[in-house]
């Protein structure tokens, strides 16, 4: 192919080779073999939730590094794909002890599961030392004979 015509496609088809908005070798859809991201500055938001239900195929420190949140949601639960994975919230941890600055830290697990009972209760100590709070749900929400566990979230 020439570079007009790569150009051509890639306007055609946009996205095609992206992951995570970052342009990636064709040949490999792996996240693993993207090119690396350019530094920047942190970006702070009110509310993210943790890619890939908090899966460790995508989420990283420099994902806690870089995307600063007031609210983390954990959405996993299945523990046979590894999600939530001890090495994502192991992540945050690192992540935000990197941030030099003491801002509140809300995580909101959507499932109780035994990965995030022991990660609670093996790093409570680091999480008070860096405002990390964890959401317990005793709420339970009932719609069309169905019930849940649930959150409330103030902002």
């Amino acid at each position: 192919h020439t570079e007009d015509e790569l150009s051509r496609s890639s306007h055609s088809n946009p996205g095609k080779s992206l992951v995570n908005g970052i342009k990636t070798n064709p040949a490999s859809s792996s996240p693993k073999s993207s090119l690396p991201v350019p530094m920047g500055p942190p970006v702070y938001v009110d509310l993210a939730y943790i890619p890939n239900h908090c899966s460790g195929k995508n989420t990283d420190p420099e994902f806690f590094k870089r995307v600063r949140a007031s609210y983390y949601v954990v959405s996993g639960n299945d523990a046979a794909n590894g999600e939530p994975s001890r090495a994502v919230l192991d992540a945050l941890l690192e992540g935000k002890s990197q941030w030099g600055e003491n801002l509140q830290v809300t995580l909101i697990p959507t499932h109780d599961t035994e990965v995030t009972r022991e990660w609670y209760q093996q790093t409570h100590e680091k999480q008070q030392e860096l405002n990390i709070m964890v959401l317990a749900s005793s709420s339970t929400v009932v719609m069309q004979d169905e019930s849940f566990p649930a959150c409330k979230i103030e902002f």
